[in-house]
This record gives structure tokens, sequence and C-alpha cells, in this order.
């Protein structure tokens, strides 16, 4: 017998009853879940107004290896100083990192955000296009990043994929994968396009508050009886 831990964790169980996946439901269901939650960073960032391509991926860059509630206010202190490429580019690495300071890899994310403002003005007249290619031009600049950008700044049905998607997403058994990039191709195969974008508005807080990494709420989450637990050692 495996003892509980002192946490109250249980170990959990399999049930091999459990419905057949439905996507529409699951996703119907986690967007009641998560009401009460503030949606994924960027996805807030754009309803406080700061919604353009640009501001999109300078605060995409931000969010890298740090948590929505640091990135967030740090990612509107910068913008709210320097809202365009125009006005980015005036100002130098020094002081782009004194503003993102609490972001992780700072340093390196101001010369990123600098160059990345120089560009915009000089290769595409201030603006940045809803383009996979030109943002992923950018050095630093992934699939996630882009994908996210364009889905939030432009409604560009493409799908991001972070941490919390990619481990949900496995976990429920709706794909089987090992990277996030891996997980991506495969939502592309079979996630329905009307939910391209708003799966990572609706897992990442999912992910963070239900299912979380360590000892998931399995016994309070509203899709238990279509998620296959996969991985789960213990749970809540």
């Amino acid at each position: 017998m495996v003892a509980r831990a002192k946490s109250g964790a249980r170990p959990a169980r399999r049930n091999p009853a459990k419905r057949r996946f439905d996507v529409h439901t699951v996703l119907r269901r986690i967007r009641d879940a998560v009401a009460e939650h503030a949606p994924a960073a960027m996805f807030d960032l754009a309803e406080r107004g700061f919604k353009t391509v640009f501001q999109q991926l300078v605060a995409c860059i931000i969010s890298i290896r740090t948590r929505d509630e640091v990135s967030l206010p740090v990612a509107i202190r910068l913008l709210e100083r320097a809202p365009t490429p125009q006005t980015m580019a005036k100002l130098s690495p020094t002081q782009i990192d004194a503003l993102i300071r609490e972001s992780s890899f700072h340093e390196g994310k101001a010369v990123q955000i600098r160059d990345i403002a120089r560009r915009t003005v000089a290769e595409f007249d201030g603006e940045l296009p809803c383009d996979f290619e030109a943002l992923t031009s950018f050095h630093g600049v992934g699939p996630k990043c882009a994908n996210l950008t364009m889905g939030v700044a432009c409604g560009a049905e493409r799908i991001s994929v972070d941490i919390h998607v990619h481990r949900v997403t496995n976990r429920w058994g709706y794909v089987e994968t090992t990277s996030p990039e891996a997980t991506m191709r495969a939502l592309e195969q079979k996630l329905p396009h009307e939910y391209w974008i708003e799966i990572n508005r609706l897992l990442v807080p999912f992910g963070k508050h239900i299912c979380t990494g360590h000892l998931p709420k399995c016994s309070t989450c509203p899709v238990l009886e279509y998620c296959r637990q996969v991985g789960v050692v213990r749970h809540r």
C-alpha cells in the first residue's frame, strides 16, 4: 500500500471507464472553470489596450521563463513608457533593462527588444506585419511567440503552445508528444480551428490553478471524466 503524503495527496486512480474525449465539452467546461482567474498575460494585456503586433511581441519576449504575475506588470511599465517601435528605439538597452529588471534574463531581453524596435522602424516602416516569417526573423523569436502574437494581435488562427498547453493536452491523452513544438504540430492536426487561439487563453490559467504540474486538483477538476491522467502519480 502506498502511504499518503503529508500534504493530503493521494495516489491517482486509473479509471478504465473514462468517457470518450470530447474537446468541445472539455473546453466549454474549462472556460467556465477559469472565468474567476485572470487570463493569460498577453490576452490580459490586449484587454488593457496593448494589442499591436509590436506590443504583443515585446510582451511575449518579456514573458519567456517569467511568471505571468511578473511579466504582465513589467510589460505594462515598459509599454507605457515606449508604446511604439519609434519610441522604444530611442531607449538604450540600459534604460529598457531598468524597466524590465524583474523579468528573467532581462539584460539579454533588453538588447533584443531594442533591436526589434530598430529593425521595425528601418525595415517595416515602423509597423510590424502580422506575418510568421517576419516575426521569426528576429533573434530569439520562435513559433510560440510568433503564433501567440499573431493570434492575440491579429486574430490569426495560430496555436501557441507553452508548458501549460503542452502538459495539459498530454495529460488528457489528447496528444502524445515530448515537447511543446511537437505538441503544436499534433494540435494543428486535430484541434478544431475555432479553438486555435483560445486554447492558450484557457489552458494557461487552467494549468496554473487546476491542472498544475505538481499535485493537480483532480478531485475537483471539471473534466476528470474525460482526462486519462497520463503521468499523474499523485493528485489532490
